[in-house]
């Protein structure tokens, strides 16, 4: 380099440092004293020109050129930068310096000289546009988690606040909603209301259309009896949904274990990996159908092959019904405890008097079939059936004190023991009483002393009676009620057919309607003490009919006989007076007394005829 061009870049550096020049006119250059070669005037109107014409309230676009942890530097072409806090930036934490974005032009200049830009009014402005616009495109766009709603997220867009529900922020479901506040995510969106501005947007539909392509491509490939690896997904009350890399499949809740599950949390948990067997599939409707148990040998064949019928075995009871208990007497072999077989005794009865979940019992084995993999326990087997010696312990003729189970309208089913049941025919009760139900003799519950009758080992019952516990009184009755003797009795009950009455010695007697007449002509009333004449005694049906009609006849005819005893004996005196008198009198008085005792004789005559047909009609009645 020449000596004459140094000395120039020498000048040029001088000329360009900031050194003070001693000599300048200041006053000149306030007052646009020739200092520029042009007016001052022309300089700022090309300055002006070189600069973006920006007015208050529009919407323009900028350029990031600074970004700190407080504020964004937005260049619009402006004499100034513009301002914007970073918070209105939040949506987009990807925001980079050199980035085109939109703001809007709050004033042109503040009190301090500085534009006053506003990216959040900008997005405000133009966001309802741009949301009708993305879901007519089914545009992608980007939105910030601001927080959770009941059920689901609020989501800035555009700086609205759209709602994004949970069941479309994955194809998963989500555990935990809180992780995602203060993400930024993709989105579209699914639905607008236009009257009400609302905003519905879904992160799920991203991703399931790939989702779907990627089913279509597993499930082409799956095949019955194909091992594969998953992750457990979600858990149900009836099975556990499995994720096997893009599709789902189901495990049943009995497909879980060989033994039995109450819920499917007892054997898997969450986000758990494990290898399932390919049960079933439907192209159609997407379903696959998953075992877990199917990996590993069913229990009923590694069951020893030395187990057979009449085997004790001991378990645990897992499910209980009213008709029985399943007990597992190892893991996923279970075998079933009717009711019928928990007890000796007859009576119906639910199993849940016997046992409950949970218990520990042992049982006899009573049928074993390893090809159907069923199996029938009892436990009343392993105590000595009573019916096996019922002939020494209770023979015929023994008595016993037994409980009241039941009431038939036959008779009364008592129980002497567990067990042992039988029958009191309701002709056994009692042998004077008639008894027109048990009910009327004992109570459900109570003890009854009871004679063996009759045993019926076949059927397993009893014949018992409770009235063969005393002497027949019959024998003796016979004398006492014999017929046509008058006893007094009670009327202890009044029907359409007659009554019956109380009678002393405990016994009860019959009369009819006809028979119960009053000789006053009033009507009978229970309570009523009346004599009663005997007319039937049969002991071999233990009948006793009553009369108290014929008691009245017989009162009423002792009554006119009386009455007519005073009449005769009148009448025969007038006539020995009659025949005295002749005898003194003359012949002339012959024809008068003739004529006075005809007429005697005649009134005699009637008499007699008239007490023969009371006679006559008592023994009719009789």
């Amino acid at each position: 380099m020449s000596e004459t061009n140094e000395n120039a870049v020498k000048e040029t550096k001088v000329s360009n440092a900031s050194v003070p020049v001693e000599n300048f006119d200041w006053n000149a250059f306030e007052n646009d004293l020739g200092v520029y070669s042009d007016s001052r005037e022309n300089i700022t109107q090309s300055y002006d020109q070189t600069l973006s014409k920006i007015q208050v309230g529009e919407v323009v676009e900028g350029t990031v050129i600074g970004i700190n942890k407080r504020e964004v530097v937005v260049n619009i072409g402006y004499k100034s930068d513009g301002i914007i806090p970073v918070a209105e930036f939040r949506y987009n934490p990807e925001l980079a310096i050199g980035e085109k974005v939109e703001v809007y032009v709050e004033s042109a200049e503040d009190k301090k000289g500085q534009l006053v830009l506003s990216h959040k009014k900008a997005r405000q402005l133009r966001s309802w546009d741009r949301v009708n616009e993305a879901l007519e495109k089914d545009e992608v766009i980007k939105g910030y988690i601001k927080c959770r709603t009941k059920g689901g997220m609020i989501v800035d867009v555009f700086g609205i606040e759209a709602f994004l529900p949970g069941s479309q922020i994955d194809v998963k479901p989500i555990r935990d909603y809180d992780i995602y506040v203060g993400k930024t995510m993709e989105f579209k969106v699914v639905k607008i209301n236009q009257e009400f501005r609302n905003v519905v947007v879904s992160h799920k539909a991203l991703i399931e259309a790939e989702l779907e392509q990627q089913k279509m491509e597993i499930i082409s490939k799956l095949e019955k009896g194909q091992i594969l690896e998953g992750t457990v997904k979600n858990i149900t009350s009836y099975g556990v949904f499995i994720d096997l890399g893009g599709v789902d499949g189901l495990i049943h809740i009995t497909d879980l274990s060989w033994g039995r599950v109450n819920h499917p949390e007892e054997v898997l948990q969450l986000d758990q990996k494990l290898n399932v067997v390919i049960l079933d599939f439907d192209d159609a409707k997407k379903r696959i159908a998953l075992g877990l148990k199917q990996l590993t040998p069913h229990p009923w064949d590694a069951l020893s092959a030395d187990l057979k019928v009449g085997d004790k075995v001991k378990g645990k009871v897992v499910v209980m019904a009213d008709y029985g208990a399943f007990v597992e007497i190892a893991p996923g072999v279970e075998g079933l405890i009717h009711v019928s077989e928990m007890s000796w005794s007859q009576h119906l009865r639910s199993a849940q008097e016997f046992m409950k979940v949970g218990d520990e019992v042992e049982a006899v084995i009573l049928t074993l079939d390893r090809e159907d993999r069923k199996m029938s326990l009892g436990i009343k087997q392993l105590t000595k059936d009573p019916w096996e010696d019922i002939e020494t312990r209770y023979p015929v003729g023994s008595r016993h004190t037994a409980r009241v189970r039941n009431f038939t309208n036959f008779g009364v089913f008592v129980e002497i023991e567990e067990g042992v049941d039988g029958l009191i025919h309701i002709s056994d009760l009692s042998w004077t009483k008639k008894v027109k139900h048990p009910s009327e003799f004992t109570q459900i519950g109570a003890d009854i002393d009871v004679i063996v009758l009759e045993i019926d080992k076949e059927n397993r019952r009893l014949s018992l009676g409770h009235k063969q516990l005393e002497e027949n009184p019959w024998n003796a009755l016979e004398g006492v009620y014999a017929v046509d003797t008058v006893h007094e009795g009670t009327i202890a009950e009044i029907s359409e057919k007659g009554a019956v009455i109380s009678l002393p010695e405990g016994v009860e007697g019959f009369v009819t309607t006809k028979q119960l007449a009053k000789a006053d002509g009033t009507s009978v009333k229970v309570g009523d003490v009346l004599p009663f004449k005997v007319i039937e005694f049969s002991k071999g049906t233990k009948r006793i009919l009553l009369s108290h009609t014929r008691v009245n006849d017989d009162t009423r005819r002792s009554d006119d006989r009386e009455d007519r005893k005073p009449k005769e004996q009148s009448t025969q005196s007038a006539v020995k007076k009659l025949n005295s008198q002749m005898e003194k009198t003359t012949l002339g008085d012959i024809s008068g007394l003739a004529e006075l005792k005809a007429q005697m004789e005649g009134n005699a005559a009637a008499a007699a005829a008239d007490a023969k047909a009371a006679a006559e009609e008592g023994n009719k009645e009789e």
